[in-house]
């Protein structure tokens, strides 16, 4: 978990890094242990206002793949950098007249112990044909629960920065002149 400030410094290290002529704007980085993802807004294609749908998804969907190949030289020396410098890895999307699409993700393990009841919900997921395995049915549950508790979320975020931010102001923070006198009078 990083603090809002840690993530304001990490977009501004982005905003300044990237060339000026990437994306058109800079619209989302987000961050967790393992990977920086950094979104970016694109131009869409120009079609005529009546094409069909068919049509302006090919359109969105090359103009992405177009950018992808073109940028990927100045985007690997910009993640070189900011994963030696932030220990993460870093991938990559657009923003595309209304269409996002992620280039590379990484795809983190994640150990867990379930009982039979929680195997059960992932196999029946998978029965279903919800998920294929049963990383895949639980990815889709973590997803689920995304999707419906993102306010419940946010806040327990914020009272994370809270802790980090009382932890910090802690007493092993540095000395205070009070630790030294206690200390001085101390004759044992």
């Amino acid at each position: 978990m990083i603090t809002t400030e840690q993530r304001e410094k990490l977009r501004g290290w982005f905003a300044g890094r990237l060339p000026d002529d990437l994306f058109e704007e800079l619209t989302e980085i987000t961050v967790d242990r393992e990977e920086i993802t950094v979104i970016g807004r694109i131009p869409a294609p120009r079609l005529a206002e009546d094409a069909p749908a068919a049509e302006r998804e090919a359109a969105l969907e090359s103009r992405a793949q177009e950018f992808r190949e073109r940028t990927r030289e100045d985007r690997m020396a910009v993640a070189r950098e900011a994963e030696h410098r932030f220990r993460r890895k870093v991938s990559w999307g657009v923003e595309c007249g209304g269409r996002r699409t992620l280039f590379t993700r990484v795809a983190a393990p994640v150990m867990t112990r379930l009982r039979q009841p929680e195997r059960q919900v992932l196999d029946t997921l998978i029965a279903g044909g919800v998920a294929r395995s049963r990383s895949d049915a639980l990815a889709w549950c973590v997803r689920l629960v995304q999707r419906h508790t993102d306010d419940w979320l946010a806040e327990l975020r914020d009272s994370l920065e809270h802790v980090q931010r009382v932890r910090a102001q802690g007493p092993d923070t540095g000395p205070s002149p009070a630790a030294g006198a206690d200390h001085a009078n101390d004759q044992g």
